[in-house]
């Protein structure tokens, strides 16, 4: 029942401003659409953003046909509860109490929230994402039309023309059938430049080797001029500066919330990977196009930024050469396939990440960051957003040990250590 989901997700009570307690489960009689609004009371974009939440919340319970239907519930990243409680008196819609710092830093997991503010909409039965960038749908839908705001294919969304740098336009239609790459770039950001240098590589590689790939530039460039001359050393296609509406709707279908961000397409128009700019600084050679996801990584400088996403396996063993870790690998693969392939079928994200980790300098500085022992193998989840680490104590790491290890952990009958 989808009270019950709810109880789950968000405990059985909730608090208003006036500190009066919501009953959860009643919420499910009403309610089919959520927005968890990420937020802290410190961040100047998180008070500015509030404001504009409150008069989309407002106008959406007086004016829409489904105002019943939408409920907005804070999920506070605050340390002091006098900050948290002024920040919520602002709030017309109940929060995440204070206290329950298990549940919000749970929820902050779920649905890997790394910045604020962020609004992440989600169904109300399943937990399922509708839409990862909320803040999008506040800008470009104050009168709240497009409820609820749900996923729209690819091609629907991208239609109309495409720029090449030459000047002469496409239309979208001629991205049929083929691998696309969305690219969230923009001139002013170095990482973007260095990334864009990396890609032009791999997209003449890819498409030397006959395989069928295109790249869409969507800007966030701060003017046309800088757009004209980023876009002048590109050989791909773009969507044109001016139709800010066309770039915003893609940043919120794929919920950008960075840059770079390569976000890679199969010939359906279904996301493969979100994590396109690891996948072409770490395969130059493109031997591993189109970059299906590996269920478990080896832990490098590109992918290491993936370990401040949610919880994270790593196997850390005593291996210099990559081949060397191939055994650890396998070892964890089985479990890692199997919880990816359980979340996929719910169309959710898995919750934890697998790596295996050799003798290396991004080895060593991760143990050290997190006082971990030199020990190899060594067992241990991570959970950087949380500051907890999680061991597995034991003489020998076999796949029954791993997948109780893991087991224990998703059900929360492991106890942390802070890191």
């Amino acid at each position: 029942m989808m009270s019950e989901f709810l109880a789950h997700l968000l405990g059985e009570r909730l608090v208003r401003r006036d500190g009066a307690e919501v009953d959860v489960p009643s919420l499910g009689d009403r309610v089919s659409l959520l927005a968890l609004y990420f937020g802290c009371s410190q961040s100047g974009p998180c008070r500015q953003f509030t404001g504009s939440l409150c008069e989309f919340y407002s106008h959406f319970r007086r004016a829409s046909e489904h105002k019943d239907e939408l409920e907005v519930v804070f999920v506070s990243s605050d340390q002091e509860h006098k900050r948290w409680l002024d920040f919520v008196q602002e709030m017309p819609w109940p929060a995440v109490h204070f206290k329950d710092k298990r549940r919000k830093m749970k929820l902050w997991n779920k649905y890997r929230v790394t910045s604020v503010p962020s609004l992440v909409f989600v169904d109300a039965a399943t937990g399922r994402v509708v839409c990862r960038n909320g803040l999008l749908v506040v800008q470009d839908d104050p009168e709240g039309l497009e409820f609820p705001w749900g996923p729209k294919p690819f091609a629907e969304v991208v239609a109309g023309p495409l720029l090449k740098n030459t000047g002469q336009t496409v239309d979208s239609s001629s991205l049929d059938g083929t691998y696309v790459g969305v690219y969230f770039s923009a001139h002013w950001c170095p990482p973007c430049r260095t990334l864009t240098r990396a890609l032009l590589q791999s997209y003449h590689r890819v498409r030397e080797a006959g395989q069928q790939l295109e790249i869409v530039f969507v800007s966030a460039d701060r003017s046309e001029d800088s757009f004209k001359q980023y876009f002048s050393e590109m050989p791909w296609l773009a969507v044109p500066y001016s139709d800010q509406a066309r770039r915003s709707r893609l940043n919120r279908l794929y919920g950008i919330h960075g840059i770079p961000t390569l976000i890679l397409l199969d010939t359906e128009g279904q996301v493969i990977t979100r994590q396109g700019r690891i996948e072409v600084l770490n395969d130059p050679a493109c031997k591993r196009f189109p970059w299906h996801p590996q269920p478990v990584m080896k832990l490098s400088e590109t992918n290491a930024a993936q370990l401040h996403e949610g919880p994270c396996l790593v196997l850390f063993v005593d291996a210099e050469e990559e081949c060397e870790l191939q055994p650890a690998q396998q070892l964890i693969q089985p479990i890692a396939e199997e919880l990816l392939a359980i979340h996929k079928a719910k169309e959710e994200d898995t919750p934890l990440l697998f790596f295996v980790a050799g003798e290396d300098d991004m080895s060593d500085s991760l143990r050290d960051y997190t006082n971990l022992p030199e020990a190899a193998p060594l067992l241990t989840i991570l959970d950087m957003s949380a500051r907890a680490k999680y061991m597995c104590d034991v003489d020998e790491i076999t796949p029954t040990v791993v997948k109780q290890f893991v087991s224990d952990f998703l059900e929360e009958k492991l106890k942390p250590e802070p890191i």
